[in-house]
């Protein structure tokens, strides 16, 4: 089956001309030779819309910002990871208050949990007893900027024996005992 004569292209088609032009020498750098290569080519050098190096300067400007980003966000992390950890220590430890343990086993408690660089403070308000957790935050950033985390878990007591605690102070002064 033959193609109708519409449906062929014609010698002076426009898209046809465009593609044998397109294709005269100009497959490869190498059938222009360097100098006709660079004297076609050269409106992508100069010109009022050269952008040659403006992706490697943007990004020496933007990469402080986003390493700043980075380090912050990385900060923020550590936090929020050392509140959690205080936050757990500070109910572990009044717990362990309202069972009746003894001030020395509590803050053996909480220093498991929290760290060996927190610092914990007992104090007891007539059937009350409370745990405040204290501690700075870990990594580079929280070294220089002295961010300090705190922590508090008060309960009930469940046993006379805890209240009547000789480890406290009366009255709901607290007794600061570092770790």
């Amino acid at each position: 089956m033959s193609l109708p004569p519409a449906a062929l292209p014609r010698p002076d088609d426009r898209s046809s001309r465009c593609g044998r032009r397109r294709n005269q020498g100009v497959e490869s750098r190498g059938a222009l030779g360097p100098a006709a290569f660079r004297r076609r080519f050269r409106r992508w050098r100069r010109g009022p819309g050269n952008a040659h190096g403006a992706v490697t300067a943007e990004f020496a400007v933007v990469l402080p910002a986003v390493l700043l980003l980075l380090a912050l966000l990385l900060a923020g992390a550590s936090a929020g990871v050392t509140q959690l950890r205080l936050e757990e220590a500070a109910r572990a430890g009044a717990r362990a208050l309202a069972r009746g343990e003894d001030p020395g086993a509590v803050q053996g408690i909480v220093r498991t949990l929290a760290g060996t660089s927190a610092t914990a403070s007992l104090a007891a308000e007539g059937e009350w007893l409370s745990v405040t957790v204290a501690d700075g935050v870990g990594g580079p950033l929280g070294a220089t900027v002295p961010w300090t985390l705190t922590a508090k878990a008060t309960t009930r007591s469940e046993t006379p024996a805890a209240a009547a605690n000789p480890g406290f102070e009366p009255d709901g002064a607290p007794g600061e005992a570092p770790l």
